[in-house]
C-alpha cells in the first residue's frame, strides 16, 4: 500500500515555474507507523503540484526521506485533493476568496439549500443558484467559471497520468499549456519534446504508440528526424547532417520502413515549420544554424571596430613586467598590447608558451588604462571558463573572481535555461575565456545572448586540445578562418629536467613520435608491457607516490570499461592508497565499495553546494545508520550526499582524459594499449599528456601510442563558422 499523508497545506519555503514546492504540511492522519508521530504536527514536504492552497484537504502519496540540510522530508510523489464534503468545510471553501464575491452569508444560503451536492450542482446546474435569495447572476457566473477551471486543473494532471506521464512530467506539461493542455496533445503529442526539457523523444513516442498512433504518422517522422539531428550533433559533434545520413537512420529509430517519399514530406514540412534549416546540400537544426551565424556575425562586428588608441602601452608592460618580476617575450607582450586594443582577441598557444601567466598582465593593465579600482574591476571584468577547476586556475594566477559560464549566465538545472539572456544582459565590458577549446556552438550563443553587442571580448586555449564535449568547434574554426586576430605564443617556458613532457606533446601535436625521447630524463618515463601487465605496473609506480597529495597524483585513461579501464584501475589502485581498515567506514554502490579518505570526482553540476562536474574530493565521512550518508570534502567544503544522489560520484584515482580538462597534476600516469582503439586519436593523448607538469608515465604498447597519433579521423567535425568567416553567409 502507498504510504499517505492527509492533511493541510500550510505555507511554501521554495517553489518554482515548474511546480516544484518545498512547504510545510499540517498532518491529520496517515497509513505509515513512522509518520503517526507528525499527526496533529507539521512536517516539510516537497515534489510537484499544480497549485495547493490552505482550505483544502490534501492526500500526499511518498516516502519520509533524509535531506543532508534540512532533516526529515516527506517527499510527494504523487497527490489529491479531497474534496469539502461536510457543510462547514463547504462554506469554509466558498468563502476562501477563491471566488470573488460570496462572502460567508451567502455562502451559508447557497449551502442551506443545496447540501451537500452544492459543489457538484454549481458545476452542473448553476441555473439552479438563481433562487437563493441575494445570489446575483455575476455570483452565480463567477461560482461556475471558476469552480470549473478549479476542476480543469486537477482532471489534466490526471489525464496526463492516465496517458502515463509521472506526476513530475505532468506538472511541467501543465504549467508550459495550462488550459491548452489536451488540444497540444491530441493535435501532435511530439511538440511537448520541443516544447519541455526534460521529455526525451522515446518517452513520449512509447506514449504516443500506446495512443494508437500510426507508426508511420507525420508527425512521428518529422519529431524522428529532429531528434536523429540532435543526436547526432551530441554524438558525433557536427552543426549539420546530409539528407541520406538522417534517412539511413529513420528506420533505426522508428522500428518501421518509411518511404523516401514520407522522408520527403516530412523533411520539407519541417523547413516550413521554421525547425530546420535547408543552405544547398546541408540540413541544420533551426537553433544551430542561428547559433553559428550569431557568433559569426558578433566576431566579425567586434573585430570590425576601430582599434582602441592609448599612449605609452610599452612602458605600462615594463613596469609590470618590474612589478611582477617577470619579463614577457614579443609574442606574449603583443597579446597583452592587443587585449588593450582590441574588442576581439584570440591567444592561443600549447602547454608551457604562458597563456595564463599573461592574464594578472591582461586584467592588471585593463584596470589601469579605464583607471578603475579593484572593485569596479570585477564589475567590468569577468573571468570565464567552461569547467569549475579552470575557473578555480584563472583566479589563482589573477586574483581576481572566476566563474563557469553556467554560473555566469545563471543557469537554471530544472529548465536547462540561463537567466542571464538576450531579454537580461550582463553588463560586463569585457570578457576573457580561458581554455576556450571546451565551449559548444550552444554554449558560446548563449553567453552571446547574455552580454552586451559591443563586450570586449579574449579568448585563450589551445586549439590541438579536445574539442568541446557538445557540438561543435569553435576555437579551432575561427583560428583557421584566418579571419579574426589571433596571437599565438610559441616559446616555451619549462626547460631542462622537465622539458621532455613538452617536447612529446608537441610531437603528438605535429603528428611523429620519436621513440628517443623516452627514458631519457626523470620527467618523461615509457613502460612497455603486453595489456596483461598494464595495471601491475601502474600499481607498481603508484606505490612510489602513495603519500603523494591526491591533488599532484592523477591516472588518466581514455575508458571505463575493458580490463585495463578506469573501472578496473580504480579497483586495484585502491587498495594502494586507500587499503582496507577497521577504522574505515564503507558502504557498497552497485558494484563499487566506497571507503573513507576515497578519492572521487563529482559527475553532475550542483550550484547549490558550489561544486561542478569534474570536482576532485575526499571522503570525509560514511554514516550507516540510522540513515546512509556518505559526506565528501572538496577543498574544505564539505557536501553531504544521501542515497538519492550517490550516483553523482566516483572513485577517481583513476579519471577519463574528458573529465580531466581544464586540470593540470604533477604526476601523470596514461596506460596505452589497442584495446582502447576506439578512444585512440591524435587530440585526445595530447589532451591526456598536457596534464602534467612535472613526471608522465606512459604504461603499455608503443603502437598504441603510435596509432593515436596517427589518427586524427575523431578529429573532424563538420561545422561551418569557419567557411561563414571566408565566404560569408549565404
Amino acid at each position: 500500500m502507498d504510504k499517505y499523508i492527509k492533511g493541510h497545506y500550510q505555507r511554501s519555503i521554495y517553489q518554482n515555474s515548474n511546480g516544484y514546492h518545498v512547504g510545510l504540511f499540517k498532518v491529520s492522519d496517515t497509513n505509515d507507523e513512522k509518520l503517526a508521530e507528525y499527526i496533529n504536527r507539521t512536517i516539510t514536504f516537497t515534489g510537484y503540484f499544480h497549485e495547493l492552497n490552505e482550505m483544502d484537504t490534501y492526500l500526499f502519496y511518498g516516502k519520509l526521506v533524509h535531506h543532508e540540510k534540512y532533516g526529515e522530508q516527506f517527499q510527494t510523489e504523487n497527490y489529491e485533493r479531497c474534496k469539502p464534503e461536510e457543510k462547514d468545510a463547504i462554506v469554509e471553501f466558498l468563502t476562501s476568496g477563491l471566488f470573488k464575491g460570496i462572502g460567508e452569508k451567502k455562502a451559508k444560503s447557497i449551502v442551506d439549500v443545496l447540501g451537500k451536492d452544492t459543489l457538484k450542482i454549481i458545476l452542473e446546474h448553476p441555473d439552479n443558484l438563481i433562487l437563493i435569495p441575494g445570489i446575483t447572476k455575476a455570483n452565480i457566473d463567477t461560482l461556475h467559471n471558476k469552480l470549473k477551471e478549479y476542476e480543469a486543473s486537477y482532471e489534466t494532471i490526471l489525464y496526463l497520468g492516465n496517458l502515463g506521464f509521472s506526476t513530475k512530467d505532468s506538472m511541467l506539461i501543465y504549467n508550459f499549456y495550462k488550459e491548452k493542455t489536451k488540444d497540444t496533445i491530441e493535435e501532435d503529442i511530439y511538440q511537448l519534446i520541443q516544447d519541455i526539457h526534460d521529455l526525451t523523444f522515446k518517452k513520449v513516442d512509447q506514449i504516443a504508440l500506446k495512443r494508437k498512433i500510426s507508426p508511420n504518422a507525420l508527425i512521428r517522422i518529422k519529431a524522428a528526424i529532429l531528434y536523429i539531428m540532435n543526436e547526432v550533433s551530441n554524438t558525433y559533434g557536427h552543426s549539420y547532417y546530409y539528407q541520406e545520413e538522417i534517412f539511413s537512420l529513420l528506420p533505426r529509430v522508428l522500428q518501421v520502413t518509411i518511404t523516401t517519399e514520407e522522408y520527403q514530406q516530412a523533411l520539407e514540412e519541417l523547413i516550413k515549420d521554421i525547425k530546420v534549416e535547408k543552405k544547398e546540400d546541408r540540413y541544420y537544426l533551426k537553433e544551430m544554424y542561428d547559433a553559428e551565424t550569431l557568433i559569426v556575425k558578433r566576431f566579425r562586428l567586434l573585430s570590425s571596430n576601430k582599434d582602441r588608441t592609448e599612449k605609452n602601452l610599452d612602458g605600462k608592460i615594463k613596469e609590470l613586467e618590474s612589478f611582477y618580476g617577470i619579463t614577457y617575450n614579443e609574442d606574449q607582450k603583443e597579446a597583452i598590447e592587443k587585449s588593450i586594443l582590441k574588442d576581439f582577441l584570440i591567444i592561443t598557444g600549447g602547454p608551457g608558451t604562458g597563456k595564463t601567466t599573461i592574464m594578472k598582465a591582461m586584467t592588471e593593465l585593463y584596470r589601469q588604462v579605464h583607471k578603475l579600482s579593484y572593485e569596479k574591476l570585477q564589475e567590468k571584468i569577468a573571468l570565464l571558463a567552461p569547467t569549475g577547476r579552470a575557473a578555480k586556475r584563472m583566479s589563482e594566477a589573477t586574483l581576481l573572481k572566476a566563474s563557469t559560464i553556467h554560473r555566469f549566465l545563471k543557469w537554471q538545472k530544472e529548465t536547462n535555461k540561463f537567466q542571464v539572456n538576450e531579454y537580461n544582459k550582463s553588463k560586463v565590458e569585457c570578457i576573457i575565456i580561458d581554455e576556450a577549446s571546451m565551449i559548444d556552438t550552444y554554449l558560446m550563443a548563449n553567453l552571446l545572448k547574455g552580454i552586451s553587442v559591443n563586450c570586449k571580448i579574449i579568448m585563450v586555449g589551445d586549439d590541438h586540445q579536445l574539442p568541446s564535449v557538445g557540438p561543435g568547434q569553435i576555437l579551432h574554426d575561427l583560428i583557421q578562418s584566418q579571419k579574426l586576430e589571433v596571437v599565438e605564443l610559441k616559446k616555451l617556458y619549462r626547460q631542462g629536467k622537465d622539458s621532455n613532457i613538452l617536447t612529446l606533446a608537441y610531437q603528438i601535436r605535429n603528428g611523429k613520435i620519436d621513440p628517443k625521447i623516452f627514458n631519457q630524463e626523470e620527467d618523461l618515463t615509457f613502460i612497455s608491457c603486453p595489456q596483461q601487465e598494464v595495471i601491475p605496473n601502474i600499481m607498481e609506480i603508484a606505490r612510489t607516490y602513495k603519500d603523494t597529495s591526491y591533488k599532484d597524483f592523477q591516472i588518466l585513461a581514455p575508458m571505463y570499461k575493458t580490463n585495463v579501464g578506469i573501472d578496473e584501475i580504480n579497483q586495484n589502485i585502491q587498495k594502494i592508497f586507500n587499503e582496507k581498515d577497521e577504522s574505515k567506514k564503507e558502504h557498497r554502490i552497485g558494484e563499487v565499495l566506497f571507503r573513507e579518505l576515497d578519492k572521487v570526482i563529482q559527475l553532475t553540476n550542483m550550484p547549490d553546494e558550489n561544486i561542478y562536474n569534474g570536482d576532485i574530493g575526499i571522503i570525509d565521512k560514511i554514516i550507516t545508520s540510522p540513515k546512509k550518508e556518505i559526506h565528501i570534502n572538496f577543498d574544505n567544503n564539505i557536501v553531504k550526499y544521501t542515497p538519492s544522489n550517490f550516483n553523482n560520484f566516483r572513485l577517481a584515482y583513476a579519471i577519463s582524459i574528458h573529465k580531466s580538462q581544464g586540470s593540470e597534476f604533477d604526476i601523470v600516469i596514461l596506460p596505452l594499449v589497442k584495446t582502447y582503439h576506439k578512444m585512440l586519436y591524435r587530440k585526445l593523448v595530447y589532451t591526456a599528456v598536457t596534464r602534467s607538469k612535472k613526471k608522465l608515465y606512459l604504461v603499455g604498447d608503443i603502437q598504441a601510442l603510435e596509432m593515436a597519433v596517427a589518427n586524427t579521423d575523431a578529429d573532424i567535425r563538420r561545422t561551418t563558422i569557419k567557411d561563414f568567416l571566408v565566404f560569408g553567409i549565404k
